[in-house]
């Protein structure tokens, strides 16, 4: 399973608020019901089959086009581990039991 962290940027917007645009773009996501996906402050975290979440990383990409935005900046990063099952919530577990 592949973890993306998403980034997505309209440029030349009316107005400097961009929240519209995130409530856009999680509506979007919701569609794509083949991947998990959780919003954070600054990105988006999506899990599931990779061309599955290339699909909703093409579809996030479109979103501020079709809301009349003329430019978009998208960032990705992508973990893709193929040895073992691997989750957000694990990654964030495995951590914590270092901690401990």
């Amino acid at each position: 399973m592949a973890i993306a962290e998403v980034t997505i940027i309209p440029i030349g917007t009316a107005t400097t608020s961009l929240s519209g645009y995130v409530a856009q773009m999680q509506q979007v996501l919701a569609k794509h019901t083949e991947v998990s996906y959780q919003l954070t402050s600054m990105s988006t975290i999506i899990e599931g089959p990779l061309d599955q979440v290339w699909k909703a990383i093409a579809a996030l990409h479109e979103a501020p086009f079709l809301s009349g935005a003329q430019r978009v900046s998208t960032s990705v990063k992508i973990d893709d581990r193929r040895d073992k099952a691997s989750s957000s919530a694990q990654k964030l577990q495995s951590v914590k039991d270092k901690l401990k």
